[in-house]
């Protein structure tokens, strides 16, 4: 259960990177039922492309938990888009470190705004690869995220840390990149 929040949680930053609000009626029509169904987001991979985020975390057993609360927030045809979009994905672990409940409290339905938040506080709007990170850091810039908070990146020597969590590993996708790590990266306000 902690590892599919987790993977909701990444989903829904990396969905969330476009800045319009959405509204739902009270009321879905059948027509309006379908095309929630449709987008984006259930495009599937073709033979000889490279995958997007949504599709490689789906991909992943260590992203059950963010893949799940992308989808409780209702960001994924955000996670999909052209990019490019620089996702900081926790694993199913990182979810684990939250205090006891704090997962199951996020994927309630009055808890949507606040998960879409803390979902896209791990998106960057930008093309962020390992080698651009190394530099930000060198440059001491903040990288902004989709959330409008910014995270102060580190060049160490153990690795490259962003909102104080180590990037464990990086995968290139069809639409940015995936730093993988092992922290949710909350936002203070």
């Amino acid at each position: 259960m902690k590892s599919k929040i987790i993977i909701a949680i990444m989903a829904l930053a990396m969905f969330s990177c476009s800045k319009g609000k959405q509204t739902e009626s009270k009321k879905d029509t059948p027509a309006t039922e379908e095309i929630k169904d449709q987008g984006q987001a259930n495009v599937a991979v073709t033979e000889g492309e490279d995958p997007n985020a949504l599709q490689v975390a789906k991909s992943l057993d260590d992203f059950s938990t963010l893949v799940v609360a992308i989808e409780t927030a209702g960001v994924q045809n955000s996670v999909v888009n052209a990019g490019p979009l620089t996702i900081f994905a926790p694993m199913n672990t990182a979810f684990a470190k939250l205090p006891e409940g704090t997962v199951e409290e996020l994927l309630k339905p009055e808890s949507k705004p606040t998960l879409a938040y803390i979902l896209t506080n791990h998106v960057a709007p930008a093309n962020y690869p390992i080698k651009q990170l190394k530099k930000e850091a060198k440059k001491d810039r903040k990288l902004y995220m989709a959330s409008g908070q910014y995270l102060v990146v580190k060049d160490k020597e153990d690795g490259i840390y962003v909102g104080g969590t180590k990037v464990l590993k990086s995968v290139k996708v069809s639409n940015g990149w995936i730093h993988v790590i092992d922290d949710v990266i909350v936002p203070e306000k």
